[in-house]
């Protein structure tokens, strides 16, 4: 079976690219192999991750780049050279656009640490979404892997899961959950489930 190319885009510290790399190891993506980690930002520790795993690690700083065009452009460049079939956004601080996101039709997935309508959308990323939550006092969050489309947050859902707010919480507390309880769950299932379904569309 030739599995689907998979490239992961970060910005930071790659908690969610590591999730991503041991279900990998663990055979629970199988349909669909990393081919390379690219981040916007060099010196971004997720970079690290993507090269102690035996992943190809490549830059493309964004305030190098003159607009939002020549950054994407150069990113397609990339997707290009390793032939990616399935773009995966985690922990990546830049928002594409239509002109983008239309190339990569249901071929671009992103974790939002919320359950999706709830604090989403343009603002509500990292920490932010955390706060929102707690200070709206909800009694239950999470997090949702979604397609990706030119409205933030705004694709269709592919997985959620619930993770309970206890009344301690901080920000700091509840993302820690979030991540280890939904997102580096369903952020992984989502990557097989869609790898599958283009490796089935290629038969």
């Amino acid at each position: 079976m030739k599995k689907a190319n998979i490239a992961v885009l970060v910005s930071g510290g790659g908690t969610n690219l590591q999730a991503l790399i041991n279900a990998q190891k663990k055979g629970i993506i199988e349909s669909g192999e990393i081919k390379v980690v690219i981040s916007n930002k060099d010196g971004a520790f997720a970079l690290e991750r993507a090269r102690r795993a035996g992943i190809d690690a490549v830059v493309v700083p964004k305030k190098e780049c003159k607009s939002q065009a020549e950054f994407e452009e150069k990113l397609v460049s990339v997707l290009s050279d390793y032939k990616i079939d399935l773009i995966i956004l985690a922990g990546f601080m830049c928002i594409l656009s239509e002109n983008f996101t239309s190339r990569f039709p249901k071929r671009i997935i992103n974790v939002h640490p919320s359950l999706i309508p709830s604090f989403c959308g343009e603002g509500f990323y990292g920490l932010r979404v955390h706060e929102a939550a707690l200070q709206k006092g909800v009694k239950v969050t999470g997090a949702t892997v979604h397609f990706v489309n030119e409205i933030p947050d705004g694709g269709e859902i592919i997985f959620q899961k619930a993770v309970a707010i206890y009344e301690d919480d901080t920000p700091e507390t509840l993302q820690k959950r979030v991540m280890r309880l939904a997102e580096w769950k369903i952020l992984p299932m989502a990557a097989e489930k869609v790898s599958q379904d283009i490796v089935k569309e290629r038969k």
